[in-house]
């Protein structure tokens, strides 16, 4: 009686792991009804639908995500290619419906530069206002316990310290 136990012991971790890392895989949305019968239209929707954000779920791509919305992007992109359009074409015909915020990897050109720009320069400010006050903070003179104090109140403390 004691082999079965010992070897649920053994194996439970084993299973817990494998649930587990089965599991931490990519989650894929797309349902069996989406997929193209052409297999490189359909590796180019894949390619296409993994850098366009769902605007449900804010950061998965449309692949990834089982919103109404995600699906409705991922058949419309299935759609265009069918029509023949090139990947350029289908993104574009997206961004323009939905904004660019519908792109996981936004442009780097025009007002988003100013975005891209802010976090290294917003960086350099406050390692600049650091710098500054380290420097302001040594170069202070050093105060000992008992400056700033008239002679009672230094007399007082004296008592104080002394009890």
């Amino acid at each position: 009686m004691t082999l079965p136990l010992r070897l649920s012991r053994l194996l439970a971790p084993v299973l817990m792991a494998m649930l587990v890392l089965g599991l931490a895989g990519p989650a894929m949305a797309v349902q069996p009804d989406e997929v193209l019968d052409d297999p490189a239209l359909e590796a180019r929707a894949r390619d296409i639908s993994s850098g366009l954000r769902c605007l449900v779920c804010r950061n998965e791509s449309i692949d990834e995500s089982n919103a109404d919305l995600a699906r409705d992007l991922r058949l419309l992109v299935r759609e265009r290619l069918v029509t023949g359009d090139s990947d350029e074409q289908v993104v574009e015909f997206i961004v323009d419906r939905y904004g660019e915020y519908v792109l996981l990897n936004p442009t780097a050109t025009g007002s988003n530069l100013v975005l891209w720009g802010a976090g290294p320069v917003l960086f350099l400010v406050a390692l600049g206002i650091g710098a500054v006050y380290v420097r302001r903070r040594s170069r202070a003179a050093p105060q000992g316990p008992d400056e700033g104090l008239d002679a009672e109140e230094q007399a007082r403390l004296h008592e104080i310290l002394r009890d």
